[in-house]
């Protein structure tokens, strides 16, 4: 793999919660050079657990981009993929 988006549900605390698991588990069987995405998903819904400034707190935290989107209504889907091309690419 050259881009990895890790989506958590912005409406389940446990997703957000396994990003950390999830990025060991990339450090050990992904290549170093892996472009990795970090995405907050279901943006649309009311019942938002995780707030913006979490994600992108963990986002810095791991050096990863940050991107909030609803795959529902199609917000900021284009710019998340249009952005991981361009890290891949460069």
């Amino acid at each position: 793999a050259m881009g990895i988006l890790l989506v958590y549900d912005c409406t389940q605390e446990l997703t957000f919660s396994n990003i950390t698991n999830w990025l060991k588990q990339i450090e050990a069987h992904a290549s170093e050079d892996v472009q990795k995405v970090l995405v907050a998903n279901k943006i649309d819904l009311p019942n938002r657990q995780i707030s913006t400034e979490q994600g992108e707190a963990l986002a810095k935290q791991f050096d990863l981009t940050y991107y909030e989107t609803s795959a529902l209504e199609g917000t900021h889907i284009n710019e998340l993929f249009h952005g991981v091309a361009k890290l891949v690419l460069n």
